[in-house]
């Protein structure tokens, strides 16, 4: 992607490298790291939503849901109002479950569930920082179950069974396993404010080892009144890469 003085722009042949599948009725792609799913100030090219309009000519698509900035996996786009209205309609009724792999620092021995509220953080330097909380905050839980181990890391299979913000990396953090390259919920949140006064520098880099936290949405599943709908898509380059170059683990 072209950088600016303000973050990236997509191209369209990009764009056309991250399509899955096109059909009537939706647009499936697999979304990289870095990428904004919803509109910018900056023109149709500098999110996944406007890209994609400017590619099919389409004046509307619907996004029954999204992924944070920094995440990779299946994203899908509604072409039509029928197709995304349906979609929509699971996730308001929670008729809708994904499944995400992370990359955790730290040894996960079997699989657990994280049951905790979570709310903001009070006095965190960063804003939007959330944490576990023993009174208040809304009701969550999440799903680990442990794939691969090695370098010190564990590949997991994660279910989230709620939808709060951050959820899995507070759920995580909050097991002593903050996901790698997290600059929020990893070693130190101090880094949050450094990156975002100096970008990504070699040395955050080498702290962090990965420019981006490790979570990858693999597969969606929507229960509408034309069944089960299932989207998915496959392992990210860069997460793959780590996976096999520190853990000695091929994930495909």
């Amino acid at each position: 992607m072209p950088a600016t003085d303000w973050g990236w722009l997509i191209t369209p042949e990009e764009l056309r490298g991250w399509i899955l599948d096109e059909t009537p009725e939706f647009l499936i792609l697999n979304k990289p790291a870095h990428v904004v799913c919803h509109r910018s100030r900056h023109g149709p090219w500098s999110s996944l939503i406007g890209a994609c309009r400017e590619y099919l000519g389409a004046e509307v698509l619907r996004m029954p849901f999204r992924l944070d900035r920094e995440s990779s996996g299946v994203l899908v786009l509604g072409r039509t109002k029928e197709a995304g209205t349906r979609l929509q309609r699971a996730v308001q009724v929670r008729g809708y479950r994904k499944t995400y792999h992370a990359i955790l620092t730290g040894h996960l021995e079997s699989p657990i569930t994280v049951t905790a509220n979570i709310g903001p953080e009070v006095g965190a330097e960063f804003y939007s920082r959330q944490t576990v909380v023993a009174e208040g905050g809304d009701p969550a839980e999440t799903e680990f179950i442990p794939v691969a181990h090695g370098g010190g890391y564990t590949l997991a299979r994660v279910h989230p069974h709620s939808g709060r913000r951050h959820q899995i990396r507070v759920h995580a953090a909050s097991l002593g396993l903050p996901l790698v390259g997290d600059k929020l919920y990893g070693p130190d949140p101090a880094l949050m404010i450094r990156f975002m006064n100096e970008g990504m520098s070699p040395e955050l880099l080498e702290r962090l080892s990965l420019d981006r936290h490790g979570l990858h949405c693999t597969q969606v599943e929507f229960e509408t009144d034309k069944g089960l709908e299932v989207f998915s898509a496959p392992a990210p380059a860069d997460l793959a890469e780590f996976v096999l170059n520190h853990m000695g683990w091929q994930w495909s």
